[in-house]
């Protein structure tokens, strides 16, 4: 038989002493550490970056989207993950369109040929029409889809980590750039939940245009609402002396010198490592050396905020896992273009089908362990 629910009745009758069989309490999950979100998240855009095998990206992404879609919370920043999806797909679409109206690339088969335009001089080596091969789209295709990909996984992050929970964690010598960056990433995400409030009020009020009216009567509130409640998000931030210093005083000379110093160094490194052949070792030093003082420069200048941290997010075996899945990604996607650059690096010219094996596997694991590693956030946790 069913059990017989309990009423106020039975309550009062068993006496003030009496306890009722509850039933168990389950154990809520917590939020993952938004920065251990953002370097999974930077991991695989890097890895997704490294390859052009669209087989091989679509996996990368679609793994990526699988985690969006089981770990994301019902916050409005989680909401933003179907407008990065329809992001990548215009962007491919853009791309495949200036290829066929304007592209350079005319060598290999040909599919079909578009009207020449005649263009004046000073525009020129500009060509609209032409011949449109496959071997062109191909290379537009491989490329469009890893701009995707790196724009989907970045799309991911927005998603799952809490941009004002992640303003806590930021150093405090940052707090400028920080805030800058807290009204730069909540922008998109309260532009569609600004998106969804406005269009519920205008059914509310019985709003019935459609095309490119409403599309008119949409935008203007939609822009003012997300920007407005951005700016609200700083100024609270300003009024509760988020970044307010001890002393009052501007930062020393001797810091100042520092963070330039570091910003040159760094700078420098990158464009010996990437432009310099053979420069590995001064370039590796250049980074080295721009790395310690920044790292001084900012502990250096932290001191000076009087900054308070109130329950501080965990960082625990959850997120040090992230960041390791982040390194493996990396690490697994440079290793296959180094052993099997055709694999992972296919030449749309002469056309083939791109083809994987199961090297592969601690890329997509790598990508996975969120699955496996993260606790599923509260329901309901905003």
């Amino acid at each position: 038989m069913p059990a017989r629910a309990v009423t106020p009745h039975d309550v009062l009758s068993r006496g003030q002493g009496a306890v009722l069989d509850a039933p168990p309490v389950r154990k809520l999950g917590r939020l993952v550490h938004p920065m251990a979100w953002w370097a999974w998240a930077i991991g695989a855009a890097v890895a997704v970056s490294l390859v052009t095998n669209p087989l091989l990206v679509l996996l990368v992404v679609t793994t990526v989207w699988i985690v969006v879609l089981e770990r994301r919370t019902a916050a409005p920043w989680a909401r933003s993950a179907g407008v990065y999806l329809w992001l990548a797909l215009v962007v491919i679409g853009l791309r495949m369109f200036f290829q066929v109206v304007m592209g350079v690339n005319r060598s290999g088969q040909v599919l079909f040929t578009l009207p020449n335009l005649q263009l004046p001089g000073w525009a020129a080596g500009i060509r609209l029409g032409g011949e449109v091969t496959l071997d062109a789209l191909l290379f537009t295709l491989y490329d469009s889809l890893r701009l995707a990909g790196i724009l989907l996984c970045v799309g991911a992050a927005n998603s799952l980590a809490n941009p004002r929970r992640a303003l806590r964690a930021v150093p405090p010598a940052l707090y400028q750039l920080s805030v800058a960056l807290v009204v730069a990433l909540s922008v998109a995400p309260q532009l569609v939940e600004s998106i969804q409030r406005v269009r519920r009020a205008r059914r509310l009020r019985g709003g019935r245009s459609t095309g490119w009216r409403a599309v008119r009567e949409v935008v203007a509130p939609v822009l003012e609402d997300a920007i407005d409640r951005s700016l609200q998000l700083a100024a609270g931030m300003e009024s509760r002396g988020y970044g307010r210093t001890h002393s009052g005083q501007p930062v020393g000379r001797g810091t100042t010198v520092a963070l330039l110093g570091s910003l040159v160094l760094v700078t420098l490194g990158t464009f010996l490592l990437l432009g310099v052949p053979n420069s590995s070792p001064w370039s590796w030093l250049a980074l080295g050396c721009g790395g310690v003082l920044a790292w001084l420069g900012i502990r250096v200048s932290g001191r000076r905020l009087a900054v308070t941290r109130y329950r501080p997010d965990p960082w625990q075996r959850p997120e040090w896992t992230l960041c390791a899945a982040a390194v493996v990604a990396v690490i697994s996607s440079a290793v296959l273009v180094r052993l099997s650059p055709q694999m992972v690096l296919p030449s749309p010219s002469p056309p083939s089908w791109p083809g994987l094996d199961v090297r592969v596997l601690p890329l997509l694991l790598a990508v996975a362990a969120p699955l496996f590693c993260t606790p599923r956030p509260p329901a309901g946790e905003l």
